[in-house]
């Protein structure tokens, strides 16, 4: 009774007032029991922070660690090289792919100037990690010059998938999924290849040449 007593009093203090309404209102709930408290939470901002339990991948790392045997007299020289990564990158995966191969083939100061003029959320992050080795390259691998590098590989690969809960109208729910992925980059010493994918064997002139050499050698049958 003293309770809805209170709550009234609130309330023709609201009438009375034009000031402060809200926390009135809010007041005058707490006095009731009004205000609801839930234990369950759709966002993924608890479960998404902490991706330290989840498989990181670390086999890519090991090849900085390989130990090669001493080259022979004479033998063509054996390039440095230097692996590195960076894991569960909030990005989409498929979008990753592209900007990955991209950059493939180029020279370290091309890509970082190709990815520069990139506006896109994994340029900057390839960019980042092909810095990152560079600068291990000269300062762990004994690369002389840091401009005498390439791209040899660059690729992604899917991480850790959330799935959480998207409020619909009526009551209704539909599922969420917040990706993750990967990035790869092995940076080599040298100069980078001519071509790193293989060219078609001939031009678009050369088919249209020999395609017009076909044509001009045909024979009708039972002509003259």
């Amino acid at each position: 009774m003293q309770s809805i007593r209170q709550c009234v009093k609130h309330l023709a203090l609201y009438g009375r007032a034009a000031v402060n309404k809200t926390d009135t209102l809010s007041s005058a709930a707490k006095t009731l029991n009004l205000i609801p408290t839930y234990s369950f939470h759709s966002s993924t901002c608890l479960s998404a922070t902490n991706l330290s339990k989840y498989r990181t991948p670390i086999t890519f790392l090991k090849h900085n660690k390989t130990i090669f045997p001493p080259q022979k007299p004479g033998e063509e020289k054996r390039p440095a090289y230097v692996c590195h990564m960076k894991a569960n990158i909030k990005y989409s995966p498929k979008k990753m792919w592209y900007i990955a191969c991209f950059v493939r083939g180029m020279s370290v100061d091309e890509a970082v100037k190709q990815l520069s003029f990139l506006h896109r959320k994994g340029a900057e992050i390839a960019k980042e990690v092909i810095l990152e080795a560079q600068r291990m390259a000269v300062e762990n691998h004994h690369v002389e010059f840091k401009s005498n590098l390439w791209v040899a590989e660059s690729f992604s690969s899917k991480g850790v998938t959330i799935d959480s809960v998207r409020r619909h109208a009526r009551r209704r729910t539909g599922i969420i999924h917040y990706r993750y992925c990967h990035y790869f980059v092995r940076l080599e010493e040298g100069p980078p290849p001519k071509y790193y994918y293989l060219p078609y064997p001939k031009t678009g002139e050369e088919l249209l040449d020999d395609w017009m050499k076909k044509m001009h050698m045909r024979k009708v049958p039972n002509s003259l």
